[in-house]
């Protein structure tokens, strides 16, 4: 059976990911996804070892749901405990084609060849999840949205549904990525498949990206591990701020409340910060200083956006949350005058 058997137009499953609108945002590079880069001289991007040594060393370390790094630091009960994410190859050249066909979940069609029609083809053919970047055409030129999408069709004239579209910004480096969003949110727009922003090495696109409607992060491979760490950070916490989701599961929906609620921690600690700040600026602070008719006010603003919950059960909510940023503050202050 054909891996690029696909759920909907909107929906392509990558192994154990899928990715779509209405989805969690995912992140492939690292841990939940590997990404293999082939340099076509029978070696991966980074090393020297032969194709077949690294798409092994690729494919144990997927399996036990490591990156290379942490597989080897770990034991084999933690890596076996760990979630087998699925492994993507991305060819130098058609000559690498056979072994993505073998070994791979899906292939990545990348930047320095998304502009050759033939190329393009003979992927789709392989029967894999296609993702397709933003290709370089004829003369160096970076590919127009009309271009990409056509690029699109040639994968569908083949038979193969099952494509998603990366923005890197043309460039055949990954680390050097750097992705048009608005193009990105157009190609969604026009095509109605899946896109992903490509990070490159740097993390601090990873929330922009989540906000202008990404539904995945692309990091590159040699990407440090703090690029990761952003890139899961806004798959958590930007996306759980910007991103409707229809979990059909309860595994699924216990899971989006997770990544809320990872939002509201990182909202709620943003909110003692700037409230020890006014504690400190206001002539009487603490308890004492409450302002109950600003409290009131703002319930009846928040009631506006959660008019679910309504200033009846958003009351007792934010009272909560007041009084716990006030004896914080007092706690804090009673530790300082103490020392």
């Amino acid at each position: 059976m054909s891996k690029a058997a696909q759920l909907d137009r909107d929906a392509v499953r990558i192994g154990d990911l899928v990715i779509g609108d209405g989805l969690p945002v995912v992140v492939i590079g690292g841990r939940d996804a590997r990404w293999l880069r082939l340099r076509g001289d029978g070696g991966p991007s980074t090393g020297d070892m032969p194709v077949k040594d690294a798409v092994k060393d690729a494919v144990k370390d997927t399996a036990a749901g490591s990156s290379p790094d942490t597989a080897a630091a770990g034991t084999a009960g933690e890596a076996g405990a760990r979630r087998a994410g699925p492994l993507l190859m991305e060819p130098a050249s058609a000559d690498d084609l056979p072994a993505v066909a073998r070994h791979a979940d899906a292939v990545v069609v990348g930047a320095g060849w998304a502009g050759d029609p033939g190329l393009v083809r003979a992927a789709a053919r392989l029967g894999l999840p296609v993702v397709l970047q933003r290709g370089i055409v004829r003369g160096g030129r970076v590919a127009t949205l009309e271009e990409w999408l056509a690029a699109v069709d040639d994968c569908v004239a083949e038979g193969n549904e099952a494509v998603v579209l990366c923005e890197s910004g043309g460039r055949g480096e990954p680390e050097d990525a750097a992705p048009d969003l608005g193009l990105m949110r157009a190609a969604r727009d026009r095509s109605g498949r899946p896109v992903l922003a490509g990070l490159g090495g740097d993390g601090a696109l990873a929330g922009a990206a989540v906000a202008a409607g990404a539904d995945g992060l692309l990091v590159g491979p040699a990407a440090s591990e703090g690029t990761l760490a952003a890139a899961h950070e806004a798959a958590t916490v930007m996306a759980a701020l910007v991103r409707p989701e229809n979990p059909g599961t309860l595994d699924a929906a216990r899971a989006a409340i997770d990544r809320v609620d990872a939002a509201l921690a990182t909202l709620l600690e943003r909110r003692v910060a700037l409230a020890g700040r006014i504690q400190r600026l206001k002539p009487v602070g603490g308890f004492q200083g409450r302002d109950m008719e600003r409290e009131r006010r703002l319930v009846a603003a928040m009631a506006r956006r959660a008019p679910r919950l309504g200033a009846g059960l958003l009351a007792p909510i934010m009272n909560a949350v007041i009084e716990a940023g006030l004896r914080l503050s007092e706690e804090r202050r009673d530790g300082e005058e103490r020392r």
